[in-house]
C-alpha cells in the first residue's frame, strides 16, 4: 500500500482556520463549562450496565483516536496509513471535542519546540499547574490553527475542512446517540465520556511535567507515571516521548503498557498502518537529551 499524495492548498499557512467555534469567547466557555455541569444529568436519567459500557466504549475509542490520530501520528508522523484511513483517524478524533487535528498537531509540536519554556511552552505546569491542565485552551494566544507548523496536512483540502468545522463529529454524535439510545445514552456516552476524555487527556500536560520519574535528562520536566500509561493508553510513558519523540512505542521496556502501540500493530496486520517507527537502541539506551521530534 502507498500514501496518496497530498494536493496543494492555499490556506497553508498560520491563520485561524477554526471558524466560529474555535474562538474563545463566551459562547465557547460557556459551553465548556456547560458540559462539566451537564454531567449531573446522570441524576435524572440514571444509570445502567449498558450507560456504562456505552461509557467505556466510547471513552476507549476516542482516547485511541487522540494518541493514535491526532498525537502519534498527526504530531509526529510516527507510522503511515492511507489518505483515507487518515481522514477516519481525525473524524473520529474531532469527536473528542478537542478542535480539529491541524489545530491539536501544530499546536503539539510547538509544545515540543518549546516545551516548559514559561510564555513559549503551549502549556507548561512552569506557567502554573492550573494553566497547564485547562487554563491554556481560554488564552487566545492559541485560538488559531497554526498551519505553518503542519504543512504536511494542511495540504489535504478534506482535513482543512474537518479542522475549520471540527464541531460537526461532536454534533453527529449527540444526534446518533440520541436516536439510538435516547437520553441516558447523550449523558453518559458524551457528555460524561467527553469531560473524563478531556481531563485525562490534560493531565499528560499537567501531572506528567509534575509527578512520575525521569529515566532520561531531557531539558523539560517531563516525566513518566505508570498510572497515567494505564488511563490514557501509553500517553503516560512522557519522559520516554520527550527523549524520543518520533516513535510510535512510548513504552519503551516491556512492563511500560502501552495499549495504543498494541493496537497500532494489530491494525499493521490488518494493513491499515505500515512503517511504525521504534525508538532505536541508541537513543534507549541514552540517558540525556532529546532526539528526533521531527515530522
Amino acid at each position: 500500500m502507498s500514501q496518496v499524495a497530498p494536493v496543494s492548498n492555499p490556506e497553508a499557512g498560520r491563520e485561524d482556520a477554526d471558524g466560529w467555534w474555535g474562538r474563545q469567547d463566551l459562547i465557547s466557555r460557556a459551553a465548556y463549562w456547560g458540559l462539566h455541569a451537564a454531567c449531573l444529568l446522570v441524576l435524572w436519567v440514571g444509570v445502567s450496565a449498558g450507560d456504562l459500557i456505552l461509557l467505556v466504549a466510547t471513552f476507549f475509542v476516542r482516547m485511541f483516536a487522540i494518541t493514535a490520530g491526532y498525537h502519534r501520528y498527526f504530531s509526529h508522523r510516527s507510522y503511515r496509513t492511507s489518505r483515507a484511513f487518515q481522514f477516519v483517524l481525525a473524524v473520529l478524533g474531532a469527536t473528542a471535542t478537542q478542535k480539529g487535528a491541524l489545530w491539536w498537531a501544530g499546536h503539539h509540536r510547538l509544545h515540543h519546540k518549546h516545551s516548559d519554556r514559561p510564555g513559549r511552552d503551549v502549556h507548561s505546569p512552569r506557567d502554573g499547574f492550573w494553566y497547564s491542565h485547562q487554563g491554556w485552551i481560554f488564552d487566545g494566544r492559541w485560538d488559531a490553527s497554526p498551519l505553518d507548523q503542519v504543512r504536511d496536512f494542511a495540504r489535504y483540502p478534506e482535513l482543512v475542512w474537518l479542522n475549520r468545522w471540527h464541531i460537526a463529529p461532536p454534533i453527529a454524535m449527540v444526534v446518533l446517540l440520541g436516536l439510538f439510545g435516547g437520553a441516558s445514552a447523550v449523558v453518559w456516552g458524551y457528555v460524561v465520556s467527553t469531560v473524563l476524555l478531556w481531563h485525562a487527556t490534560y493531565s499528560i500536560n499537567s501531572l506528567a511535567h509534575r509527578f512520575g520519574t525521569r529515566r532520561y535528562d531531557t531539558p523539560d520536566d517531563s516525566r513518566n507515571n505508570w498510572l497515567l500509561g494505564l488511563l490514557t493508553f501509553g500517553e503516560g510513558w512522557h519522559n520516554n516521548h520527550h527523549h524520543y519523540c518520533a516513535s510510535a512505542r512510548q513504552g519503551f521496556l516491556w512492563w511500560e503498557v502501552d495499549l495504543t502501540y498494541y493496537l497500532l500493530r494489530a491494525l499493521a496486520v490488518l494493513g491499515l498502518v505500515w512503517e511504525i517507527r521504534e525508538p532505536p537502541r541508541h537513543a534507549v539506551e541514552a540517558r540525556s537529551g532529546s532526539f528526533d521530534c521531527a515530522a
